[in-house]
């Protein structure tokens, strides 16, 4: 599965309050928390942010309260996939669960720019800087998980398997 995309670039300890601000809590379908998005800490994302985009961030991305609504807001913005340097544990298992894809790679996270446009290869886990050249390596998904990512979720994929008699792994 490969993932291509503009760069949006942003810090350390990117906290799920920045990501969704606690006041949109109340919502639950993506669509309308992607439009309160990163308001408190980039209020232009929301307008200009498009389909496809990546957000790459420092160290600890996630942080805070384990609210699932803060993968479903980047999701539901169109992001395709997060970079950071590391992510919040919580934060991790929710992305993983909603199907947004996320890599930690300190070395990419770093040397990525704001409106540079990143080409990642999630089965084999390289990032690849399509202004510089410069390719960094990541842990690749197995086969499993990018067929989790694929089907849009934990959720949608057990139903899959379990629809096609497979039963949950």
């Amino acid at each position: 599965m490969t993932i291509s995309g503009r760069v949006w670039k942003y810090g350390d300890n990117v906290d799920t309050d920045v990501i969704i601000p606690a006041r949109y809590l109340n919502l639950s379908e993506p669509q309308e928390l992607a439009r309160h998005c990163l308001e408190d800490l980039d209020p232009g994302f929301v307008g200009a942010v498009r389909p496809g985009d990546i957000i790459v961030a420092g160290t600890n991305f996630g942080c805070g309260s384990s609210r699932e609504h803060a993968p479903l807001a980047i999701k539901g913005a169109g992001v395709s996939c997060v970079v950071a340097e590391s992510f919040a544990r919580i934060f991790f298992r929710n992305a993983i669960n909603i199907g947004l894809p996320i890599l930690e790679c300190p070395a990419a996270a770093r040397a990525t720019a704001a409106g540079q446009h990143l080409e990642i290869d999630l089965g084999a886990g390289t990032i690849r800087n399509l202004e510089t050249g410069e390719t960094f390596q990541a842990n690749p998904y197995p086969p499993f998980m990018l067929e989790l990512i694929a089907a849009g979720g934990l959720i949608e994929y057990t139903r899959r398997r379990l629809a096609a008699g497979q039963g949950a792994r």
